[in-house]
């Protein structure tokens, strides 16, 4: 059969290309290996007998563009969350909160001892919004050039500390205090195995952090990540997009030929244009080109507890500390330590983390008489060399760290499930390439780009003019935002016929 589109993956890009393509009138049919939509954008009850659906693999939302919401009439809620994070330090902490000024400067004092880094925190966080808000609507457009994404942020002190300058070094000079730096910090370091003293990847991976939709907000989808999934399929099935799942690819021809396997045996369509919601590792293969492998850096931990740990800080209710992000061991030192221990492929002895309680912003994801909150855990410094080899190591360190800043054992609080074991799992970099095929468990299918290249490009293009990337390895791709989806889409609805 043959196809206007034919989509390769139906992770939640695929699915946002389809609703856009199949809503201009299109002919789609996307091609989904597992039995399952949306990727890693899901929700599973992860525990046996334990009614917690988790945001197993992806957990907030903040590049999702409202436009994109708009256009395809979304139902969905996004969800602010009041306390942005939460730093403990000794018996003390760092907390702020979005809704009360003082109280966060107040908090600054208590850490610091001084006012100045508090008014470095307002007049940097300042400025990446003011690059957030010119930043955001491009992400949808055809690529600028440098000079051009350069003139639209207007700002030359921003474009040098964000686009040319290691962000290690910008943060060591801006703030003096060492958890303050690494707060900062460790939005360049999700999911991302680089030397921020150094290396212009982080700054990368920090630029889509805050400007996420123009604010750089990290909201909380009610009902889950699979919340998102279901109402992008919902979309593209409604617009007339056919979805196959259990439908293995096996083969794409620059004809524009695609080959999948399913339970019957093998099969061909053709489509006038391919997107490829897959890693470019993954295309290389198919195609038939020698891939390179990507490293990934994370381990992520999901756990469902029978109550909220306490805190050494009596001032802050944990449900205020963990509603947010709750940093552990992640101060300028102890981030530099643990990249250079995984550097030298050994299992940093203090991990660095953090956590939120997805539940406490969002109780729709626990079942009627459940009472328990999620907890999922994302480590930093934990790049795919380290696993499958070290991974209990990599665990048990792990939960070393959040204990030594908390005043009980974390362990106490999971929840014991009806089998008798502990609510908590493990997903490392060796789990996610081989439960969901991403090379070397790269969460953003490779490293990330910056937002501007060829101008006049969608930043989705391939060799092949039939062949386009509209997933998280395409160009401004990377978390879960539909950017990469949006741009194949209007990369073939205003190309050639």
């Amino acid at each position: 059969m043959s196809y206007d589109v034919v989509i390769a993956g139906a992770g939640h890009n695929g699915l946002v290309a389809a609703a856009y393509l199949a809503r201009a009138g299109r002919s789609v049919l996307v091609l989904e290996r597992q039995d399952h939509v949306g990727g890693l954008a899901i929700s599973t009850r992860a525990f046996p007998g334990v009614d917690a659906r988790l945001s197993r693999y992806s957990y907030l939302v903040s590049l999702l563009p409202t436009k994109i919401v708009k256009d395809l009439g979304l139902r969905l809620e996004l969800r602010r969350r009041r306390y942005a994070s939460y730093t403990p330090v000794g018996d003390g902490g760092l907390l702020v909160d979005n809704a009360d000024d003082e109280r966060t400067a107040a908090s600054f004092r208590r850490v610091t001892g001084g006012e100045s880094d508090y008014r470095a925190w307002q007049e940097f966080y300042a400025m990446t919004a003011r690059v957030a808000e010119r930043v955001a609507p491009t992400l949808l457009e055809p690529l600028r050039s440098a000079d051009e994404l350069r003139a639209t942020i207007g700002d030359e002190a921003a474009w040098r500390d964000l686009f040319e300058r290691p962000i290690g070094q910008v943060v060591d000079e801006r703030f003096a205090d060492d958890t303050v730096r690494g707060v900062v910090l460790t939005d360049a370091l999700i999911g991302t195995f680089a030397d921020p003293a150094e290396d212009l990847l982080a700054n990368r991976c920090f630029l889509y952090h805050v400007i996420g939709d123009g604010t750089g907000e990290w909201n909380v989808p009610v009902g889950g990540m699979g919340a998102v999934t279901g109402a992008l399929e919902e979309a593209a099935r409604q617009a007339g997009a056919t979805i196959r799942t259990g439908a293995e690819i096996v083969g794409i021809d620059p004809s524009g030929e695609v080959t999948f396997r399913d339970a019957e045996g093998e099969h061909a369509v053709n489509g006038r244009h391919v997107l490829v919601n897959l890693p470019p590792a993954v295309l290389d293969r198919l195609t038939g080109r020698a891939p390179a492998t990507p490293e990934g850096a994370q381990l992520k931990v999901n756990m469902v507890l029978s109550r909220l740990p306490r805190l050494k800080d009596a001032d802050v209710d944990p449900r205020e500390a963990f509603s947010g992000t709750f940093h552990i061991n992640e101060s300028r030192e102890q981030l530099a330590r643990a990249y250079a221990q995984a550097a030298g492929g050994e299992v940093p002895d203090l991990p660095p983390a953090e956590v939120y309680c997805h539940s406490l912003t969002d109780p729709s994801i626990l079942g009627p008489g459940l009472k328990a909150e999620t907890m999922t855990l994302f480590g930093l410094h934990m790049p795919a060399r380290l696993f499958p080899e070290h991974r209990d190591e990599a665990v048990a360190a792990t939960l070393r760290s959040i204990n030594s800043v908390l005043a009980e054992p974390l362990e106490d609080c999971l929840l014991i499930g009806p089998d008798g074991e502990p609510c908590i799992e493990a997903k490392t970099p060796h789990d996610l390439e081989t439960e969901a095929g991403l090379p070397g468990g790269h969460i953003f299918h490779r490293d990330l780009t910056w937002p501007y290249g060829e101008t006049g490009t969608w930043g989705v293009e391939t060799e092949n003019p039939r062949i386009l990337l509209c997933g998280a390895g395409a160009r401004r791709g990377g978390g879960v935002s539909g950017i990469p989806g949006h741009n194949a889409a209007m990369a073939v609805l205003t190309g050639p016929s």
